[in-house]
């Protein structure tokens, strides 16, 4: 689809995030092989340092199910699933620095979500009480957009979109069916919500190290 392809490279070049995100969706949305281009493009962008292409890469993770696709297949426990898909959506976005295209970024993102499976499983199985900051990124994050100003800058920066559900989420403290509520939107999409945006803003604190 090299149509929209180069149409979502021009819109990450004048990062011009509507027409950015719109190419990114109608190319995902056409076929594999146009979704794993996007992918590819944006995981290249990123790993160059370009935020916006940072947030459409873990937008497109989890709307293409990709992540959920790998955890499901790794995971036998339902109930985990969502969280280690938010563990991996911030390892994605914190370290896609490290990504140097020399495979499809699908291949790269399995290699995280079985890194995050791991650290889950290994959780799990823990037969001692582990050390208070033995968590995952998710709860990791939370934490620090509840308790750090710096985190708050990053937030602060965060589209609408995320900014509001994470902000009654990990600062006010709500829980996600009445956030849901506020805003009117379902809990699902909340869910979803606060996830990509703790990504983020991790990747966001990751970059002013």
């Amino acid at each position: 689809m090299p149509d929209l392809t180069s149409t979502l490279a021009a819109a990450l070049e004048s990062e011009d995030a509507q027409a950015a995100r719109r190419a990114a969706a109608d190319a995902a949305r056409t076929d594999a092989a146009s979704t794993d281009a996007v992918l590819d493009l944006l995981a290249a962008r990123a790993a160059a340092g370009s935020r916006l292409a940072t947030e459409l890469l873990v937008e497109q993770l989890d709307e293409s199910g990709v992540v959920r696709r790998f955890v499901r297949g790794a995971l036998l426990d339902e109930s985990a699933v969502d969280d280690v898909c938010q563990d991996a959506l911030i390892s994605v976005a914190t370290s896609i620095g490290s990504f140097e295209g020399r495979s499809k970024v699908t291949t790269w993102v399995h290699r995280v979500v079985r890194a995050r499976v791991v650290d889950h499983l290994r959780r799990q199985r823990a037969t001692t009480p582990l050390p208070d900051d033995d968590v995952g990124p998710g709860e990791r994050m939370s934490s620090l957009i509840a308790t750090r100003a710096t985190v708050r800058d990053a937030l602060a920066a965060l589209p609408d979109l995320y900014r509001e559900p994470v902000t009654l989420r990990d600062v006010e403290g709500l829980p996600y069916a009445e956030v849901a509520a506020r805003l009117s939107r379902s809990v699902g999409t909340v869910k979803s919500q606060v996830s990509r945006g703790r990504a983020l803003v991790a990747a966001a604190l990751e970059g002013t190290r």
